[in-house]
């Protein structure tokens, strides 16, 4: 019996509040008018009473008969007096005239206290009267006046209040529809928003950017507002996480394609040796040699490819106090003795600079980024390895600038991304698989620190930062 929709909650709700008001204020109104009218039949039942003990005492003179209650009562009025075993009584009629009281009537006035509040009494025969009572001189004296007028004003009253608040009750009614239907509908808005999301493809594909709810509709002051500014927030976050997904897939796709690739060059390669080493077996040695070759070529593919799995699965690092003054050192050394054609610098400072890193790991990048500038420069380039501490940013900071042609610059935005190669060709003159400056960016990045590159012809500089 609830109702479902919200629109027809708050309706019901309002409808409720309005009946409950309407109820409340009929209710207070009707008792105060009651109790308004009820004091002024008191004031005349007190004003009968006296003008009945008046008659009573006559002035100081001699009683009169008490067979009319004394002039000038009102129509309907009733009196009774009683001494001893004495009773007169008598009410007056609508015409003036007097009527004696039967008794039962008697009997029942009979029993009001004296001297107490007016009472409310259901006399025999006449109806719901309101009674005083007091004893004067040994004669007790009661009045009263029916409470007729009083229970028809109030009847009439309940009557209105019923037709006018059923009226207010269902005026409300509409008026809430209407109004809450209104001020519901930019809810709806949200809702259908939501709806169009919900009916994208969401499993598979790019998004790109999908609907969202109108600025309009947004104001945070107001809870529809609140709601929408967070489904907006939501599908902003959510078209993220869904194109970041896609282009996880499109780059493990080129990974994968650009991985079969590199393996399958020496693949073949040894497949085509081993088929000439059984056709001709004086080839054999020279067979054997070029499988070597080809194997050690595809075994250190497969590591690198295993440490790049193993950076992006988070694996954890050998961290130890690591003196970057003495890898750069032996690094420079190294490359000169790999390529005494180029010139190589070092510009150190004075005091050793430590950091926790992985050694083994942070000498590959150095390696790699020496290696890249020895294979993509002429002979005679100066390469110049310089180390610096920052201390605004507590970082190290290596950098292995060269003067050689620079890196051509539509491949510069792509330059730390996997099987990136100047050699478009995929010929193997350099030795390089595309691999050296992904490993770079995926081990720095590891260690918390950033690797960047600027270039032009005749400077070239990879920035390597390490936090401290």
């Amino acid at each position: 019996m609830r109702p479902k929709s919200l629109t027809a909650r708050v309706t019901a709700a309002v409808v409720l509040l309005m009946a409950t008001v309407s109820v409340l204020i009929s209710v207070l109104t009707t008792a105060a008018i009651s109790s308004y009218l009820t004091r002024q039949l008191d004031d005349k039942v007190a004003a009968s009473h006296s003008r009945a003990i008046g008659v009573l005492n006559n002035n100081g003179g001699p009683k009169p008969p008490l067979d009319n209650g004394g002039p000038h009562q009102d129509a309907g009025t009733i009196t009774l007096y009683r001494s001893g075993s004495t009773s007169t009584g008598n009410v007056i009629t609508a015409d003036g005239d007097s009527t004696g009281l039967s008794t039962p009537a008697v009997d029942i006035l009979s029993s009001v206290p004296v001297n107490a509040a007016n009472e409310t009494v259901d006399v025999p025969g006449l109806g719901q009267y309101r009674v005083h009572a007091s004893v004067i001189d040994g004669t007790t004296v009661i009045t009263g006046l029916s409470t007729q007028d009083i229970d028809n004003t109030v009847n009439s009253l309940i009557g209105w209040e019923a037709l006018f608040g059923g009226i207010g009750v269902i005026t409300a009614g509409g008026v809430a529809t209407v109004v809450v239907r209104r001020q519901l509908r930019p809810l709806r808005r949200v809702a259908q928003t939501a709806r169009e999301v919900a009916g994208l493809p969401l499993a598979t594909g790019e998004i790109g950017v999908t609907a969202r709810v109108p600025d309009a509709l947004t104001d945070e002051r107001t809870e529809v507002g609140q709601v929408a500014v967070a489904l907006n927030t939501l599908l902003g976050h959510m078209e993220g996480a869904l194109d970041a997904r896609h282009r996880s897939e499109q780059q493990v796709r080129q990974f994968v394609a650009d991985a079969s690739h590199e393996l399958r060059t020496p693949l073949t390669t040894i497949h085509g040796y081993a088929q000439l080493s059984l056709r001709s077996p004086e080839h054999l040695p020279l067979a054997m040699g070029k499988v070597m070759v080809e194997a050690t070529r595809m075994a250190a593919l497969v590591e690198d490819l295993l440490l790049l799995a193993r950076l992006d699965a988070g694996r954890p690092l050998d961290l130890r106090s690591v003196d970057l003054s003495r890898l750069a050192l032996d690094s420079v050394t190294d490359a000169r003795i790999v390529s005494p054609d180029h010139r190589w610098s070092l510009n150190l400072p004075p005091e050793p600079i430590v950091v926790t890193a992985d050694e083994q790991r942070l000498h590959q990048v150095v390696t790699n980024l020496l290696s890249n500038a020895r294979r993509h420069t002429p002979a005679g380039t100066t390469v110049t390895v310089g180390l610096q501490a920052d201390d605004e940013r507590h970082s190290a900071v290596l950098t292995i600038h060269d003067d050689g042609p620079g890196i051509p610059a539509d491949l510069q935005p792509n330059v730390f991304k996997r099987f990136t190669r100047a050699d478009t060709s995929r010929t193997r003159d350099s030795g390089g698989s595309g691999l050296g400056l992904s490993l770079a960016q995926s081990i720095t990045e590891a260690h918390g620190g950033a690797i960047a590159v600027t270039s032009h012809p005749g400077n070239t500089c990879f920035t390597l930062a390490l936090p401290r």
